[in-house]
């Protein structure tokens, strides 16, 4: 697949602290990537030197196949910031237009564009009102719609349904994956795990300003499983003792087993079918991304302290 993002060995330090230590990934086009880590993990200042805020102390971004130029290429990026840059005292409609001709938007372009997006997320009431009178969450939609009218090629999107209620939540998360199938690249970066799972094709999880873990939803998820499957019976057995399996959790006919090592799947079935019980259901249970994620900075941390401890 196309590459619309690569960063390679990208670093940013301030005095003693390691913002982004050694970072490299890249980012196909029409995805939708997600950029996660705790607070402080250094998500904000890679974002900005993407965006060409911030300059790398060392390391090469390329966008869209050459190197990325700040001053020419800034108009191919569309950047939603977790905080608001939104004029509070001027009117919605007016401020919509000015913003859309800064990114090279000529001014019947931007009305066209303004129009489209104001009646798709419902918002054609809202042209004479001001930034101030909105809500958090009509102000999230605002930003949105700020964000990509000018079609830019690769969207970032920093805590997008702050705010939002769940009906609006959802017609954003639409729009998202509306804007990826039409060719854009979108970076998601938020704290909601759940949000992620439901979204995001591939994910990047940063900490420490290190990379800690790269891969898609799917591969992630299999590479932390623990064998742990759930099973649904029409009854219980007498004999829950076997060397396939390890009995984690009963709730009445419902079963959580571990299997063993050198066990599959299938011996599991077997061992219930030689006792003439009726299997209901049998799924395997991966972990959530919000599992992986505790787990992983965890173990970052009781790695960095023992670290700071034999060094001290």
């Amino acid at each position: 697949m196309e590459k619309i993002l690569e960063l390679q060995h990208l670093k940013k330090y301030y005095a003693t602290q390691k913002a982004v230590d050694d970072i490299s990934f890249s980012i196909e086009k029409g995805s939708i990537f997600g950029l996660l880590g705790p607070n402080g993990a250094g998500k904000t200042t890679l974002l900005r030197m993407i965006t060409g805020i911030f300059y790398p102390d060392s390391g090469i971004i390329n966008l869209d196949g050459k190197v990325f130029d700040p001053l020419n290429d800034i108009l191919k990026i569309g950047y939603m910031p977790e905080e608001r840059g939104l004029y509070k005292k001027m009117k919605i409609g007016e401020q919509a237009l000015y913003l859309a001709q800064l990114k090279g938007l000529s001014k019947s372009e931007a009305m066209e564009k303004i129009k489209f997006w104001f009646k798709r997320l419902e918002m054609e009431s809202w042209w004479n009102k001001k930034v101030e009178d909105l809500s958090k969450g009509m102000s999230q939609k605002l930003q949105f719609v700020i964000t990509v009218l000018h079609e830019p090629k690769l969207i970032i999107l920093d805590e997008p349904f702050s705010g939002l209620d769940p009906v609006n939540a959802n017609l954003i998360k639409d729009e998202i994956h509306g804007l990826a199938q039409r060719g854009c690249t979108v970076i998601f970066s938020t704290h909601r795990m759940e949000q992620v799972e439901e979204i995001c094709d591939h994910i990047v999880l940063i900490n420490l300003g290190q990379k800690i873990l790269d891969g898609t939803v799917a591969n992630v998820k299999q590479q932390f499983k623990e064998n742990k499957f759930r099973i649904q019976l029409a009854e219980i057995p007498q004999n829950l003792v076997s060397s396939s399996f390890e009995l984690v959790e009963q709730k009445e006919k419902q079963l959580t087993v571990k299997i063993n090592e050198g066990s599959r799947s299938n011996d599991v079935l077997a061992f219930f079918l030689q006792q003439n019980i009726n299997i209901e259901s049998f799924n395997e249970i991966l972990p959530s991304l919000n599992e992986i994620f505790i787990h992983l900075v965890e173990d970052t941390k009781s790695t960095t302290r023992a670290f700071q401890t034999i060094n001290a």
